[in-house]
């Protein structure tokens, strides 16, 4: 397994793409509301991704059909957007999207509260949001691939969540998906010794209730089996020679 060290440039171009990214997830989050369509989400995410010159990395991906993955409630990632799909109140919404930006990727995701959640689900998608947090304090120079895996899986385990264990996170530069595959639960081995100008996209899956998920008919749309909420949280991060830089977060 090669995992790319990225040159000063490359970081350059890759700062940019995530700074990018980071806005428009800013204003997608503005939209987010009762009665709102997973469609409209999609078609202001393309409109707001071009709008800076870049281009919807997630379009015709594999033959995926959106600029964005829209999944609702119990559907963990990928799910497809659709003009019939309407948020409500008391609902909780993954926001998954990414763009290039001149060649380089940056990949992130947000999970949304609409109107008034219950507080379970609530806790759910804020420690989703902490597990990243507690992961990315292990991403340093010197420490391995697998102490960023070990550090989520320690911290949401402490709350009976399932962790989603057919999905993972994955290198990031001048393709969406690089290696190394970044697991969000414990393992055996160490896996590469980190370095800086690895870029990674770093982002925990966690269901409310069992791990387990099922991908429907579409062949797109993954889901908790059990039917309770999951909440998804995703950065682009640059391992540098000092504390890591998330690329896909405004200052």
């Amino acid at each position: 397994m090669a995992v790319s060290i990225k040159s000063a440039r490359e970081i350059e171009l890759m700062r940019e793409s995530g700074r990018i990214l980071a806005m428009v997830h800013e204003e997608l989050g503005k939209a987010i509301r009762p009665g709102i369509t997973t469609l409209e989400i999609d078609i202001l995410a393309e409109r707001l991704i071009r709008s800076y010159d870049c281009i919807p990395n997630f379009l015709h991906y594999n033959g995926f059909p959106a600029s964005v993955c829209v999944s609702i409630n119990e559907e963990v990632i990928h799910g497809i957007p659709n003009k019939k799909r309407v948020l409500k109140d008391g609902d909780i919404v993954s926001l998954d999207a990414g763009l290039i930006y001149k060649g380089y990727h940056s990949d992130a995701a947000r999970t949304h509260l609409v109107g008034d959640v219950a507080p379970e689900v609530q806790k759910l998608v804020e420690e989703t949001r902490n597990c990243f947090f507690a992961g990315i304090k292990m991403a340093k120079a010197g420490n391995h691939l697998f102490d960023i895996s070990n550090a989520i899986d320690e911290y949401i385990s402490q709350f009976g969540y399932g962790i989603v264990r057919e999905f993972v996170g994955h290198g990031i530069g001048a393709r969406l998906h690089e290696d190394p595959e970044i697991p969000n639960f414990t393992q055996a081995r160490r896996g590469v010794k980190l370095q800086p100008g690895m870029t990674l996209a770093i982002e925990p899956m966690i269901n409310l209730g069992r791990a387990d998920i099922e991908i429907l008919d579409d062949n797109w749309t993954v889901v908790a089996a059990d039917g309770l909420p999951s909440a998804h949280y995703e950065n682009t991060v640059l391992i540098t020679d000092g504390e890591p830089e998330i690329l896909t977060m405004l200052k």
